[in-house]
């Protein structure tokens, strides 16, 4: 069975007790930077500022405290060099938000470079603030001589004026390998010459063209070892030591590849500009423009990155069937990349918030369809994965509450398909936990465009102290924020009263003709056993909360027909 698996929790946790070693052929990792911003902001609002919505997962990380000490106990227990440097780190820099920056990730690519195969390749992608000392630290980990290259990625044009320094403008991948016998595909290292846009040095060299128009060069043909007896022979009415075989020579002459411009001329080489492999890839990445406004796959996630970037790093390191990992999966482009080149993955995040946002986004751009062969019509299943640690049970929901509310309110909202409203840990509860968002046609409107976007305010509830007060609460938050739906999402089955009060809400009359409850309750346990949905879920179905992932396209015959490649992860 193949693997596709989505993990929620610590990464540490989930790496040593879940990942066996030398297992994965591809770790990609794109952490939080330690740039002293919450980079961890998953969406916009619908006017395309920076909404509420700030999930700030890692925002104690960068503040030395016990938890930086117990990692760099960890590390200094193992002893040897690498101790040694985050020690003097440490000492030098201060108990500071870097040197917690520093440890949290050193304690972390011990364990990645563990799990990683003798073959496989390692790819951290940071930023200039502290990739310096992160080279520093995956030196002593993986060896100096396993160091690759430092990878430069141009993400933005440069902006502002240069008053004190140069602008900001691009990444640092750092890329290293487990031993010198590396997977490396030599074919991936090109990028195809674009016709239009062709270097000038290129457009000179091949600037003869056929009546069709394709660019050529003419090529030598003359050997560069004069002592090759049984090369030397005359073509065309010129004796030279050649290339090729008297038959190949001629034969190519046949074929229309042979020019001879005078009788008394050296024949010469037509080398075509469509045959060559393509300009080679070097370690500054000028060519892969970031993530615009406008993108079909931008999904509102600030830091995400283009897949086209994941899917040159994985064709050219990884094979098909192979494991790629990415233990701060973020929004998924990732594994997204991986599923999509028929790659086996592991993705890893620690907010419920993510790993929800990755489900959907797989499932859109992996859906069931239809196919045609021999037999007629048939559905072939849509994308099929696994996902570890979130709750699946009631008992598990109850489990997640108590230990952590926020976590649990943010999973509640990906039930519905919601978005939470913004990061409670930083002021008092507004009763709103959740927003949603969908378009309807204003009848008022005289606009050419009549439809306008809706709001739906969600409220979770996870204790057993559930009462028809918090039905009232929730109508009073609606009127506030002119709410048009509340969504109210138990753990505790409602009473009789707040069912009756929630009906005193009315209805929501939509320009589809349909009538919807303006408060609807639903529970846990319902929406886990798929009993219920949303009763607007036809309306919008979360485009606008989630932007919808773009459906691939491509053949996914041979990713469903993989090898069963030897399961160590189900048997760990």
């Amino acid at each position: 069975m193949a693997i596709r698996r989505l993990y929620y929790g610590d990464n540490l946790d989930i790496l040593r007790e879940h990942i066996p070693d030398e297992s994965v052929d591809l770790i990609y990792l794109d952490p939080p930077f330690n740039s002293q911003t919450s980079y961890n902001v998953l969406f916009k609002s619908q006017k395309g500022e920076r909404s509420t919505a700030q999930i700030a997962a890692f925002e104690d990380t960068w503040a030395w405290g016990i938890q930086s000490e117990r990692y760099l106990n960890d590390l200094l227990k193992q002893k040897g060099e690498l101790a040694d440097l985050l020690n003097l780190l440490v000492r030098t820099l201060g108990q500071n938000s870097l040197s917690a920056y520093l440890v949290m990730m050193a304690i972390r690519l011990v364990e990645l470079h563990r799990v990683l195969k003798s073959t496989g390749n390692f790819y951290l992608h940071c930023d200039p603030t502290a990739s310096h000392y992160l080279k520093m630290i995956l030196d002593i980990i993986f060896s100096p001589v396993n160091f690759n290259n430092e990878i430069i990625w141009k993400r933005t044009a440069a902006k502002g004026l240069a008053k004190r320094r140069f602008p900001k403008n691009h990444d640092v991948i750092l890329f290293y390998a487990k031993s010198d016998q590396f997977t490396w595909n030599l074919e991936h290292t090109y990028i195809p010459y674009d016709p239009k846009k062709l270097p000038p040095k290129i457009a000179e060299k091949y600037h003869h063209t056929d009546p069709d128009g394709r660019r050529y060069q003419l090529d030598n043909l003359i050997n560069p070892n004069p002592d090759r007896p049984n090369l030397t022979y005359e073509f065309l009415g010129v004796k030279k030591v050649w290339r090729w075989t008297q038959e190949r020579m001629q034969k190519a002459y046949d074929d229309g590849l042979i020019i001879q411009s005078a009788s008394d001329r050296v024949p010469r080489l037509k080398r075509y500009l469509d045959e060559q492999p393509g300009q080679s890839i070097n370690s500054v990445w000028d060519d892969i423009t970031p993530i615009n406004s406008q993108a079909k796959e931008r999904l509102g996630y600030p830091t995400q990155k283009p897949q086209a970037l994941l899917e040159r790093i994985i064709k050219i390191s990884s094979n098909p069937g192979d494991i790629v990992l990415d233990p701060f999966c973020g929004c998924g482009t990732a594994v997204h990349a991986a599923e999509s080149l028929d790659r086996q993955w592991i993705g890893i995040d620690i907010t419920h918030l993510a790993i929800s946002l990755i489900e959907k986004r797989l499932r859109d751009a992996f859906p069931d369809r239809e196919v045609q062969d021999e037999t007629g019509v048939k559905l072939e299943p849509g994308i099929q994965f696994d996902v570890e640690g979130t709750p699946k049970t009631l008992d598990a929901a109850r489990d997640l509450f108590h230990r952590d509310t926020y976590q649990f309110e943010w999973w509640a909202c990906s039930l519905v398909n919601a978005q939470p409203y913004k990061d409670k840990k930083k002021g008092a509860d507004s009763g709103v936990d959740g927003l949603i968002y969908f378009r309807d046609v204003d009848s008022s409107s005289t606009k050419k465009d009549p439809t306008v976007v809706r709001q739906i305010v969600v409220s979770v509830k996870g204790g057993k102290n559930v009462g028809v007060s918090m039905i009232r609460d929730l109508r009073g938050t609606m009127e506030a924020r002119q709410a048009d739906i509340g969504l109210f999402v138990t753990m505790t089955p409602p009473t009789r009263v707040m069912i009756s009060e929630a009906a005193k809400a009315g209805v929501y009359s939509a320009g589809n003709g349909q009538d919807y409850a303006r408060i609807q309750i639903l529970t846990i346990e319902d929406l886990l056993e798929n009993r219920v949905r949303p009763e607007f879920y036809d309306l919008s179905r979360g485009e606008l909360t989630f932007k919808k992932a773009p459906r691939e396209t491509r053949d996914r015959s041979s990713q469903l027909n993989l090898k069963n490649l030897q399961d160590t992860l189900d048997n760990s």
